[in-house]
């Protein structure tokens, strides 16, 4: 063993689930030996960190106008009338969503 090219052992505990799932993937990667997997996706693999701040700010616009309409829906079916106001505050909250959208596409466009 004093001549190995690779001298040092690396020991990972993993649980069941993780251990089927890295099954999977080398299985799918082709891999004939967990060693190697493990090795070349610790040594080429990508690790993916997602940003989701500004999707979290348009889920938020998103239920604000949903609850703006449940609002809305509620008090036509109580006093059967639609007022132009409700139409305003509506037409406003979409047009949040969408400026939003062309915002975030326009920061992902440069990635």
């Amino acid at each position: 063993m004093a001549n190995r090219y690779r001298s040092i052992q690396l020991h990972v505990m993993v649980s069941p689930r993780e251990k089927e799932l890295i099954d999977l993937k080398m299985e799918r990667a082709g891999a004939h030996s967990i060693g190697s997997y493990i090795r070349k996706m610790a040594l080429d693999g990508y690790v993916v960190h997602l940003d989701m701040s500004d999707v979290r700010e348009l889920l938020a616009l998103l239920r604000n106008i949903s609850n703006n309409v449940n609002q809305i829906a509620r008090r036509v079916n109580q006093t059967h009338n639609f007022y132009e106001e409700d139409v305003g505050d509506i037409r406003h909250g979409v047009m949040e969503v969408w400026k939003s959208i062309n915002v975030l596409l326009d920061k992902w466009e440069g990635v």
